[in-house]
């Protein structure tokens, strides 16, 4: 039985270390920024990361980690640790994304992309310097004494999160290897600065890419009564897709279609042989995403046969749901309690139509992503994906302080 001065002792551990990690992570808050900075203004596409990864495996090997680059030299895995690892030793896990995205960055500040056509528009600079921090701030507790009870942690700097292939990478080459549990942040424009969004059970959308080609037969523009014109087969498909699958699905399930790439033709004088049209749909449910599947067959199968076009139907990489772990997302919500305090919580109330393949992950291993508010007065209030899009950088410093603070209380619980 515990004597009073054991557990006098055991609480002035607990706050001694809590306290320790407030004053490390606000050690670092500049760097932190520094990283993002130099992260959004050399941004680097999905499978392409490669730069990325060498400056991360050579901050991290200066902090004393186990390094693993993934074999394309994009993404790696870092581990620390403060006792020798067995082979079955378990690991709590952290993950953060790398790729950029094809669109031209229209901000006016000194961090600016100096990759035309190329942005951290998803906050993945961010993903990554928190997560970094986050290390770099185990790794003083560790050194310091402060923490004594056992750690074993691991970081997934993951590449091609935005084409869904990443996750798939990174599972392949081991790095869920003896985890047991994984955390993620998402950063999140429509919360301020402060605040954390947290969900059990479902939290994204599953995500297929559509694929469409519409086959038909070139023609002078002067004379199309003597072709058959895929582009006229096109706009009639759009248009029947967002007309028809909103009233072939139930008002009450989610259904998201948005065609987003449309391919045709050199010439302004000639009707193309094919056209192209890249989307994505996007669904909650299973059945409700094989329904729908088949309702855009049917839609395919009408248009074809009124424009005399021959139209295939196909699907590329796809992303299931997150669907967060109850205990995960009560860590998480202890952590927050602790660095931003319970008004920092905030539940939402339904799932998002985005995705996430940080979802693969969890098909393996219990954990939970969460939205990391990102908004500030002057700054971070622009929706991802878009060309203005940036971050409050206060931001950083509480992400990387709940994913360190996630690592310790989670081993904590186990000493």
């Amino acid at each position: 039985m515990a004597t009073t001065g054991d557990s006098a002792a055991s609480t002035r551990q607990r706050s001694d270390w809590h306290e320790a990690l407030a004053a490390s992570i606000t050690r670092l808050t500049d760097r932190l920024i520094a990283v993002r900075r130099h992260f959004h203004r050399h941004p680097e596409l999905s499978g392409r990361e490669r730069e990325t990864t060498r400056q991360l495996k050579e901050w991290l090997e200066e902090a004393g980690a186990d390094v693993l680059v993934a074999p394309q030299g994009c993404g790696l895995v870092a581990d620390l640790s403060n006792q020798v690892a067995s082979g079955r030793t378990v690991r709590f896990a952290m993950r953060a994304d790398l790729d950029a995205l094809r669109i031209e960055d229209c901000k006016q500040v000194p961090y600016r992309s100096r990759v035309p056509g190329v942005m951290h528009a998803c906050g993945h600079d961010a993903h990554s310097a928190m997560l970094l921090g986050a290390m770099l701030a185990v790794r003083e507790l560790i050194d310091d004494g402060v923490v004594t009870f056992p750690v074993h942690c691991r970081a997934i700097f993951q590449p091609a999160e935005e084409t869904s292939a990443g996750a798939r990478e990174m599972i392949r080459m081991g790095a869920l290897e003896r985890v047991a549990t994984i955390v993620a942040l998402h950063v999140d424009p429509s919360r301020e600065v402060g605040r954390v969004g947290l969900r059990r059970g479902v939290l994204t959308s599953n995500c297929d890419e559509v694929q469409i080609t519409i086959h038909g037969r070139g023609g002078h523009a002067a004379r199309p009564h003597e072709a058959r014109d895929p582009v006229a087969a096109a706009a009639q498909l759009v248009n029947a897709l967002y007309t028809y699958i909103p009233r072939l699905t139930n008002s009450q399930d989610a259904v998201v279609l948005t065609i987003c790439q449309v391919e045709a033709g050199d010439n302004a004088n000639v009707i193309p042989e094919s056209v192209k049209l890249k989307g994505t749909l996007r669904t909650l449910d299973e059945p409700i995403r094989l329904g729908t599947m088949e309702h855009i067959a049917q839609i395919a199968r009408g248009v074809s046969e009124i424009t005399q076009t021959r139209i295939e139907v196909g699907y590329g990489v796809s992303a299931p749901s997150v669907i967060n772990d109850r205990d995960a997302v009560d860590l998480l919500r202890q952590c927050t309690v602790q660095v931003v305090g319970e008004e920092g919580v905030e539940w939402i109330a339904r799932p998002s139509m985005g995705s996430e393949d940080f979802a693969m992950y969890l098909q393996q291993v219990p954990g939970a992503l969460a939205r990391l508010g990102c908004r500030g007065p002057r700054r971070g209030g622009r929706p991802l994906h878009s060309p203005d899009f940036d971050i409050d950088e206060r931001a950083l410093a509480i992400g990387s302080r709940l994913l360190a603070e996630a690592v310790l209380r989670w081993w904590e619980m186990r000493a």
